[in-house]
């Protein structure tokens, strides 16, 4: 039926107020442009909460005041959009769009700013998990025909209809090779009889609810959690001696790593060798931690973790993530840990990705591929000669290995202070061209399942880096990524999460054999695959 006005709009934000102020303005503009879009199509929007003078912002900052803020509508059938130009903390407005019975319309400014653009691919994948029936759309600004057409098919049916043709149950692919058949199903076989365990330094990181699996549905394909305290983390950072930290800052240096340190820095807005050394032995921790609960893979907090405590995470993420990084010796300084392997890390304790990593890693070793793999945001993308060309994005977690020309081609420069007034570096650095398979895992009617394709990374430009990089975070590693058969329009109305797996291989035919030895592994665990765009070896 036809949506009536006026229609209901909130905006999500971050809880720090700082980002909440500097990112408002962004925030507004979007929704001037939406206001306009809608009152073309004959329709009034009325925004759900004020702006508020005090706080020079206009979000909703915690999870109460989104509680109230629905209380309040006129009623719980009204039609919404939850409007987001902004990361955002989902958990503020869930509680609220859980119980909403009138239509509900997700909207972001296509921009890599902030961005908007991951903040609704999170509350998406959480509204997915939790069973909320909803609509999205996305515009550069909001004039487009392709947004114009869908928000009016919104406003006279309740619903949207995306083109997901690039998506292919498993099940109704081409039949896997007997051989990968077998890896797959003969690692899914060892996890389950061997079981895993999932190191999390404590649960649920910025309202990221979609990242948080379940422990019924964990338990059944063999993954059990060892629920750790960042209090843990930080004690045993104490512990671990200072020249302990010097042996793995002077590794790195050794590697040809760079680090952006000024003569004089200013421990507020600089990278300092302090910062540094506290980063250094948040590895060692993490790893001597890892050890002491038999982990299989671990996952720590990130932004909301120990930011008011020590510098972020990123150097000690990435470096897990990677086979080559600095030795670390257990407690009694006799025996290497993990001793030429990869310690699997999941970026903002995202279980999702967790669990992701972990088989890749599996099926990767057993292929004799490079193991290394890593999660990005799904950040922003251009056309570039003619192809769409995504930036995926993170801070923390990406391996050097992932990097052109390695450590020699990562460079760690400080963190914004907006987010992380404590500081320490990036491993910043461009992504190798090459083939990767990229998955995700998410939780849809209390079920696992994965979506899985392939990728082409491509070398782009300095120039054209930079430029990408100033629209988005330049301090982050970048990877300019093309999907194989999968449009910007299509994987934003598939995808079900902000972050995305990603995992190298060297040729496109062993990109086909690890997808496909992948999917075997995830469909013998009992996770509901779905093919992705082309030249998956399976069409």
């Amino acid at each position: 039926m036809p949506i009536q006005s006026p229609i209901y709009l909130i905006a999500s934000g971050d809880s720090r107020l700082a980002a909440n102020q500097t990112c408002w303005e962004a925030q507004d503009k979007l929704e001037q442009a939406l206001a306009t879009a809608l009152q073309s199509l004959g329709h009034t929007v009325k925004r759900a909460h004020e702006y508020n003078e005090n706080k020079k912002h206009g979000f909703i900052d915690s999870q109460r005041m989104g509680m109230n803020v629905f209380a309040s509508l006129p009623a719980n059938d009204v039609p919404l959009i939850v409007a987001e130009a902004v990361w955002q903390y989902s958990h503020h407005v869930l509680a609220g769009l859980t119980t909403h019975k009138g239509p509900i319309l997700t909207v972001a400014n296509w921009c890599g700013q902030w961005p908007g653009l991951v903040g609704m691919l999170n509350l998406n994948g959480s509204l997915t998990k939790a069973g909320v029936k909803y609509n999205t759309l996305w515009s550069v600004d909001f004039t487009d025909e392709f947004f114009l057409n869908k928000l009016k098919e919104w406003l006279e049916t309740e619903t949207i209809q995306h083109d997901l043709s690039h998506a292919r149950p498993l099940k109704e692919c081409k039949k896997i090779p007997d051989e990968l058949q077998e890896i797959g199903k003969q690692i899914a076989e060892d996890i389950l009889k061997h079981k895993a365990i999932m190191g999390v330094f404590d649960e649920g990181c910025m309202g990221m609810y979609n990242a948080i699996i379940s422990d019924d549905l964990l338990h059944k394909i063999g993954i059990f959690k060892e629920r750790l305290s960042q209090s843990a983390l930080f004690f045993e950072m104490q512990q671990t001696k200072d020249e302990e930290a010097r042996a793995v800052y002077d590794w790195l240096n050794d590697k040809g790593m760079k680090f952006d340190l000024k003569e004089q820095p200013n421990d507020l807005t600089d990278l300092t060798e302090e910062q540094i050394l506290s980063q250094c032995k948040m590895y060692i921790a993490a790893v001597r931690l890892a050890n002491d609960f038999g982990c299989d893979l671990i996952g720590i907090q990130y932004q909301q973790g120990l930011k008011d405590l020590v510098p972020a995470s990123d150097l000690a993420e990435g470096l897990l993530n990677n086979v080559d990084r600095p030795p670390v010796k257990d407690r009694t300084n006799n025996n290497i840990l993990f001793e030429n392997a990869a310690v699997p890390h999941f970026n903002e304790v995202d279980e999702c990705a967790g669990v992701d990593a972990f088989i890749t890693n599996r099926v990767w070793n057993r292929l004799g591929y490079a193991p290394e793999t890593t999660l990005h945001d799904v950040r922003y993308g251009e056309d570039y000669n003619g192809v769409f060309t995504w930036v995926f994005e993170i801070s923390g977690a990406v391996p050097p290995e992932h990097l052109t020309d390695g450590y020699k081609g990562a460079i760690s420069f400080r963190q914004p202070p907006m987010y992380f007034h404590k500081g320490g570096g990036t491993i910043r650095g461009v992504s190798k061209p090459g083939e990767v398979v990229w998955s995700r895992i998410y939780t849809e009617d209390n079920r696992l399942k994965a979506d899985i394709g392939r990728a082409l990374v491509v070398e782009l430009p300095q120039e054209e880096n930079e430029r990408r990089w100033r629209d988005t975070t330049p301090q982050w590693p970048i990877m300019n990524a093309q999907l194989l058969g999968v449009s910007r329009d299509q994987l934003m109305a598939k995808h079900k999460a902000n972050h995305i797996q990603v995992a190298y291989t060297p040729t496109a035919e062993d990109a086909q054999k690890a997808l496909a030895a992948k999917a075997a592994c995830f469909q013998a665990l009992g996770i509901e695959v779905i093919v992705c765009g082309t030249e998956s070896g399976l069409e």
